[in-house]
């Protein structure tokens, strides 16, 4: 990835790329040193987010957190801690975990390998976190086993995805949105996971650390007449945000509630019981008196930073939880948390920037880009 031209942060010690220099780019640390949207970097994530639109990318996405819990009872045991449906045999699915008070802690894919063991796969930067809300609450029989130092993944998504992995492996790849398989990638094993944070078409490709330059070279090279271009952290930024998918410490976190977090099709009252279900079954009785939302900011230079004031006539009314260009979308596109009545389609807010106020409206309760997922289940 080096040699592509990647540019690298860390993420709890992992590094991954952030972006892609092209030739001519400024990657001198004096030219990171701007709030601007428009720093070195935006024409290379811009021509990122293009080629995962129009055609692939690959992102290298080391660290993620993965617990392998296994045991007799294991599902029922994850139903008690999620607030909604754990998933069957072969498929994936998000689980949301609350706590007593229905205040969102983390957010998990899940992957249901047997009857009796799920694999559960999280952020980088929730490892130690996750694991103790986890160790805490297995009962004796079930064991948990933290796999994370023995993995890495990569997403490679966009409409000529499927044509891509069809060139490197056997798998059945008309399986559906959120199905799993094992698979094979220059003869080196992996999963396939039929998920992508950039909302388009595509699969995460998990293969063990020794085997991932193989799986990737591999990839690269069948990707090269169909447009496949690296693309690193900050187009995924850019990309998760027009979807409207959230993010862990910032969209997602104990400062709100799952019902607030606007996650209700994850929560299955129809259950008997699960952690935070009486709390979370209250607020909604009574109604949330804050909503989640997606907005389209007119911003000036700079996009709104996590925390930026919303305000409604002259009144301040939430915040910003996240904030990024989107480059599918053509503007600049901000997640965030309003008082509830305001969270209509359409209302006028102003998001304060660095001590600047720029005109916000609320978008319809639905992903700015592809709202019907059409492009990610095809």
């Amino acid at each position: 990835m080096a040699g592509l031209g990647a540019q690298f942060g860390a993420y709890n010690g992992w590094e991954r790329a952030l972006w892609y220099a092209r030739p001519g780019d400024d990657t001198s640390e004096a030219g990171t040193q701007t709030w601007d949207r428009e720093g070195p970097w935006f024409g290379a994530v811009k021509a990122e987010c293009e080629a995962v639109r129009d055609a692939a990318g690959l992102l290298d996405l080391p660290g993620f957190s993965r617990f392998r819990v296994t045991g007799p009872g294991v599902a029922d045991w994850l139903a008690l801690q999620i607030t909604g449906k754990v998933p069957k045999v072969g498929r994936l699915g998000l689980g949301y975990f609350a706590d007593e008070a229905g205040r969102i802690v983390t957010e998990m894919s899940m992957a249901r390998m047997a009857d009796d063991e799920v694999l559960l796969i999280t952020a980088a930067t929730a490892q130690a976190h996750d694991r103790e809300w986890l160790l805490g609450a297995l009962p004796e029989g079930l064991r948990l086993e933290d796999e994370t130092d023995g993995w890495s993944c990569q997403i490679l998504t966009g409409p000529a995805s499927r044509a891509i992995l069809a060139g490197v492996t056997g798998a059945d790849l008309a399986r559906p949105w959120l199905s799993w398989q094992e698979a094979e990638i220059a003869g080196r094993p992996v999963l396939l996971l039929r998920v992508s944070f950039a909302g388009e078409l595509g699969w995460e490709i998990h293969s063990r650390i020794e085997d991932t330059p193989e799986v990737v070279e591999a990839v690269l090279a069948a990707g090269a007449g169909h447009g496949l271009k690296p693309f690193g952290m900050f187009a995924l930024n850019s990309l998760r945000i027009e979807k409207g998918y959230r993010a862990w410490k910032g969209d997602l976190s104990t400062d709100y509630t799952v019902l607030q977090g606007g996650l209700e099709r994850f929560i299955d009252f129809t259950k008997p019981a699960f952690r935070g279900r009486a709390a979370l079954l209250a607020e909604k009785q009574a109604a949330p008196k804050r909503r989640f939302v997606s907005l389209i900011v007119a911003a000036g230079e700079a996009d709104p930073p996590y925390m930026s004031t919303l305000l409604h006539g002259g009144a301040v009314v939430g915040e910003t939880t996240s904030g990024y260009w989107g480059h599918r979308a053509g503007a600049c596109v901000a997640l965030g948390m309003v008082r509830a009545d305001l969270a209509e389609p359409g209302i006028a807010l102003e998001v304060e920037i660095f001590g600047e106020r720029f005109p916000a409206v609320v978008q319809a309760d639905q992903a700015v880009w592809d709202p019907q997922n059409a492009r990610i289940r095809a």
